[in-house]
């Protein structure tokens, strides 16, 4: 793939592709928000309706009242004369202000007066003296048409009254024939589209009446296509601003590589004096100038390798003898590859030691390698296979390779060396198997002394510093703060909250698991000059040079923080993940501790002090403010 269609890749993948999914989220979030509004408007006007829906029942239930008192219709119905009762009802609406009053028994009219498009009636069982259940009494006091109207003007929305199914009054034309919603939904009428929303009330004769208010759907429509045209006009230019930014700068990066391509081609045919021209004050520049130094090196090391090569020559025998005494180990295998490639004219050379999977991993080189990789990878795989040295060539290159083995017979690195044109003498092998024996009883002395010096100052369970190796550092700072005192010095003891219930609840073994936790936290957020140790038990320390208290206040939250952010694969007592918690406190040299023992003890105090306040805290001297997790 070309530079440039990586480029063209990277803004899709980087401009494009969450600008689309940017613009899907914004226009879902302006739907649901026009939706949600639309929904909530209609919502607030419903409530107004069906409180003037109440309003009216309770007027209707005063009158009901006083007609169930009225003893005129209390000896209709004792006497059961129909007509007698209607006329009195019929009295007794008129001067009430009802426009509907009727009694029902057992689902049929015993007198029924008023308009049959009355509303909301309030009901009021009525009683005969002796008890008997003479019917049940209904007073309505609105009409549909006029209710709607009402509604209609209260709200400023639309309204609609039917009565069993029956559209009995609405503010808008168009409803006989359409079928109300029972909550929400959409209803179209002398085409224009509502949204509309119901609810029911009870009716004369045990029926239903049903009460919609709607709202044009334009309203909501009309504010989300502006909200999404205001989103496409925004995302659009950005897309402009981010098209024109990538071009300038994909044409800008294509003619810098151009000159540095040029410039190596030329450098890579043996001219070393090759440059490339630099403009300005950026990477590209600073770039250029460090190649144009590094073709100059160049040509200078061409001349210098010609009248060194005898000199080397000589001088091999004595630098395997140097090797012995050498303690570093990545150190021994570049001399090595370095000093048999110069030595034997070899013009790649490279070490690898066996990786976890058997694999060979590269850690030292000189030359080509890349050019020679294939003469160099078959050599060492010859080399294994056999045990023993082996050379291969392939093509016009030639490669020597021999197993680097410790005394147990183990391979520790295999050593490889190429070159151009004519193989290795038996000269030359002698060389470099001398040279190798050299670097392989130099690494198992390098081995030896690291291993011993890790297991002299490292905890054995955390991998952090012991005891002993903290109390000699922790010296030796306090000793340096004392003669720098510009020099700050601080120190924090951490101490792993209720691992005792750890221990006593999963066990010992998930109890070291915690500590190798904790400190690989602590290792993690600690810099190269700081030092981490076991002080006893769950007690860790941290000695941090140059560190104020208010630095070391930060610190100590920062490994807080971490450490009870950990997801520990372990059982919690919640049947999660186990988390715990640490109490750190805080000291600093000169701030009340003059010594490594005052140092020690003003941390342990604040570290109680911290434990004292409820845990999960980071304390520093008293006179400090204590820190601790919300």
């Amino acid at each position: 793939m070309s530079f440039r269609s990586k480029l063209a890749l990277f803004f899709f993948l980087v401009v494009v592709v969450p600008m689309g999914s940017v613009a899907f989220v914004l226009f879902r979030l302006v739907d649901e928000s026009s939706t949600g509004k639309a929904d909530a408007r209609l919502a607030s006007r419903q409530e107004v309706a069906v409180n003037l829906t109440r309003e009216l029942r309770v007027r209707g239930g005063v009158i009901a009242a006083r007609v169930a008192r009225d003893p005129q219709v209390a000896a209709a119905l004792a006497d059961g004369d129909r007509a007698a009762l209607g006329a009195r009802l019929e009295a007794l609406r008129r001067t009430s202000g009802a426009t509907r009053i009727a009694i029902v028994r057992r689902g049929g009219p015993l007198a029924d007066t008023g308009d049959p498009d009355a509303v909301f009636p309030a009901f009021r069982e009525l009683t005969l003296p002796d008890g008997r259940v003479a019917g049940l009494l209904e007073v309505a006091v609105a009409d549909a048409a006029p209710f709607a109207e009402r509604v209609a003007r209260v709200t400023g929305l639309e309204t609609a009254v039917s009565i069993g199914g029956r559209v009995a009054g609405a503010t808008i034309t168009g409803l006989r024939d359409v079928a109300l919603p029972e909550r929400r939904g959409a209803v179209s009428a002398g085409a224009v589209d509502y949204r509309a929303a119901s609810y029911d009330a009870p009716a004369f004769t045990q029926g239903i009446s049903r009460v919609t208010v709607l709202e044009p759907a334009a309203l909501s429509a009309g504010s989300r296509q502006q909200s999404r045209a205001l989103i496409i006009v925004l995302l659009l230019g950005f897309f402009v601003i981010a098209l024109t930014l990538t071009w300038a700068v994909a044409r800008s990066l294509h003619r810098s590589m151009q000159r540095f391509l040029l410039a190596a081609r030329r450098i890579g045919a043996g001219d070393y004096g090759a440059r490339v021209p630099t403009v300005g004050n950026d990477d590209f520049a600073a770039l250029g100038e460090e190649f144009n130094k590094m073709s100059a090196r160049l040509e200078a090391r061409e001349q210098d390798l010609r009248r060194e090569r005898e000199r080397l020559r000589l001088a091999m025998r004595r630098l395997g003898q140097a090797f012995a005494s050498n303690l570093d180990r990545d150190g021994l295998l570049d001399v090595v590859v370095s000093a048999t490639g110069e030595g034997l004219g070899a013009d790649a050379g490279r070490a690898c030691i066996p990786g976890d999977d058997g694999a060979l991993v590269p850690v030292a080189g000189a030359g080509d390698t890349e050019a020679a990789a294939a003469a160099l990878g078959a050599a060492e795989q010859e080399a294994l296979a056999r045990g023993a040295e082996a050379e291969i060539v392939r093509g016009s290159r030639a490669a020597l390779a021999l197993p680097l083995r410790a005394q147990d017979g183990a391979v520790i690195a295999v050593v490889a060396i190429a070159r151009a044109g004519t193989s290795f003498t038996e000269a030359d092998r002698e060389i470099f198997r001398y040279l190798a024996g050299q670097a392989a009883q130099s690494i198992e002395n390098v081995d030896l002394h690291h291993r011993i010096e890790r297991q002299a100052v490292t905890d054995a369970l955390t991998g952090l510093a012991n005891r002993r190796h903290f109390e000699e550092r922790l010296a030796a700072e306090v000793e340096r703060a004392r003669r720098f005192p510009d020099q700050p010095l601080a120190l924090v003891l951490l101490d792993i909250d209720d691992f005792k219930q750890v221990n006593d609840r999963l066990g010992h073994v998930a109890g070291d698991d915690v500590l190798r936790a904790v400190a690989r936290a602590m290792e993690q957020g600690r810099r190269d000059v700081d030092l981490a140790a076991r002080f006893g038990g769950e007690e860790l320390a941290l000695i941090l040079p140059g560190a104020g208290l208010d630095g070391a206040l930060r610190a100590a939250e920062r490994v807080r923080t971490a450490i009870a952010a950990l997801d520990l694969p372990l059982a919690g007592p919640d049947g999660g993940p186990l988390h715990v918690t640490v109490s750190l406190g805080v000291a600093a040299f000169g701030l009340g501790a003059h010594d490594a023992e005052g140092l020690l003890e003003a941390a342990d105090a604040a570290l109680y002090r911290a434990k004292r306040a409820g845990k999960n805290r980071t304390e520093g001297p008293a006179a400090a403010t204590g820190l601790r997790s919300e």
